[in-house]
């Protein structure tokens, strides 16, 4: 069978109906080994669509991710995850202005969101970053650092840390 000329035909309006426009002038004896192929190229041609695409496209949400990375704050890749039963923490710290956190360490992946003030951490060894409201952290994991509260009023982060259940989230102290 002579397939047709375009000016005899309709212009095919998408991917998928291009597919089944060949498929239908093919005739029907080769029909079954092209839908075979028609679904192997859809399966295979599929988009998954992340988490983030899929919040944005409903309507009247907004989705924004404030950070994302395989590093610390200062640069530092951070470890594979632990073994163990994981337990996830979501905590709200506030920092009263003008104090300080003392000197600590967090043994799992820990990130949060600043929601209120302005914040400094910094490292034995002279590390430091500023952080402002609104700013996503990425923690440090496995090494020394303390924050302090550098703005006009409280600071407020909210901490989610990827804990292992029985294990500490903070540690006062060195690793």
């Amino acid at each position: 069978m002579a397939l047709a000329s375009n000016t005899d035909l309709h212009q095919p309006k998408g991917w998928l109906e291009c597919h089944l426009t060949v498929v239908h002038r093919l005739g029907r004896y080769s029909i079954g080994r092209w839908v075979i192929l028609l679904v192997l190229a859809l399966a295979t041609s599929a988009n998954p669509v992340s988490a983030d695409e899929m919040m944005s496209s409903m309507s009247g949400i907004t989705s924004e991710v404030l950070v994302k990375s395989s590093r610390s704050w200062n640069g530092t890749m951070l470890p594979p995850y632990a073994e163990g039963t994981p337990e996830i923490s979501v905590v709200k710290v506030t920092i009263p202005k003008g104090a300080s956190l003392p000197m600590h360490y967090h043994p799992f992946a820990t990130a949060g969101v600043l929601l209120e003030g302005r914040l400094e951490v910094r490292t034995p060894s002279g590390g430091n970053r500023v952080f402002e409201t609104g700013a996503g952290v990425i923690e440090l994991v496995n090494e020394v650092h303390a924050g302090s509260n550098i703005g006009e009023g409280p600071a407020v982060i909210l901490v989610v840390y990827a804990g292992i259940v029985g294990e500490p989230l903070t540690v006062i102290g060195s690793p």
